[in-house]
């Protein structure tokens, strides 16, 4: 199967939620109760947070026999070079095909100026742990978040990019 990798389209939207819901439910079992997971995603994921996202973040979705598998979130790069990388899920069985890889390296090569990618990591999430790590991140942090009244341990990672020419 071919995997495509391009910049996301407002009509990827719905298939975009779709990636989110199953990327956490499946990554989340057992980390972070149903009941916030749902919470979140109906928040974080609404129509009209995902419109805002599109027009202010650079989204990049991967895509499979014309169908979305997996995305990417990355913020604005800021005047010191510094942006964060909200996001990276896929379908869980598009996992460990390079895909995310794909993802990552299409937002450092298409957005001007990073020179520093963060990236918050919840501990337990052992998949995204070992992806970032794998992909040269390095922890720099580690603090409790409260979110949604349940206590997540998150890890702060960084990488770090030669400056673009």
């Amino acid at each position: 199967m071919t995997v495509i990798v391009r910049k996301m389209k407002e009509e990827d939207i719905p298939q975009v939620q779709q990636v989110a819901k199953k990327s956490w439910n499946a990554t989340y079992d057992g980390i972070i109760p149903d009941e916030v997971q749902e919470n979140f995603l109906k928040s974080a994921y609404s129509d009209t947070m995902m419109r805002k996202r599109f027009d202010i973040s650079h989204l990049f979705v991967a895509e499979t026999e014309g169908r979305v598998t997996g995305f990417a979130n990355f913020s604005p790069v800021n005047e010191a070079g510094k942006a964060e990388l909200g996001a990276i899920y896929l379908l869980p069985d598009q996992q460990g095909r390079g895909t995310g890889t794909m993802l990552l390296e299409l937002g450092l090569e298409t957005i001007e100026g990073i020179q520093e990618l963060t990236v918050d990591v919840e501990k337990d999430n052992k998949i995204g742990m070992n992806f970032y790590k794998a992909k040269g991140f390095e922890k720099v942090g580690e603090y409790d978040d409260d979110f949604n009244g349940h206590i997540l341990r998150t890890i702060r990672m960084v990488l770090h990019q030669a400056p673009q020419k």
